[in-house]
């Protein structure tokens, strides 16, 4: 036998019926101080030093994907007797 219900409540009531805590002024207060965060770096973000962060970490994982594929194919090939 099976059984389905299906509850129509919205997270509020969900929240309250379960008994957990109304965390929305903590999370509304987050929120904000984040905005208020990046609003306040936003000005010292240059375009241009962020391309050279992350094409230079791009072009360093590159190097280190290619070495870990060479070492993985060394490893697989068969050894020559002599």
């Amino acid at each position: 036998m099976k059984v389905t219900i299906d509850i129509e409540c919205t997270p509020v009531e969900a929240r309250a019926f379960l008994g957990l805590p109304d965390v929305s002024v903590l999370n509304d207060r987050m929120v904000e101080e984040m905005v208020r965060r990046m609003e306040a770096n936003m000005d010292s973000l240059e375009p241009e030093a962020l391309m050279r962060q992350w094409t230079a970490f791009g072009g360093q994982m590159t190097d280190n994907f290619m070495s870990f594929m060479q070492q993985a194919a060394s490893a697989g090939a068969p050894k020559s007797d002599k």
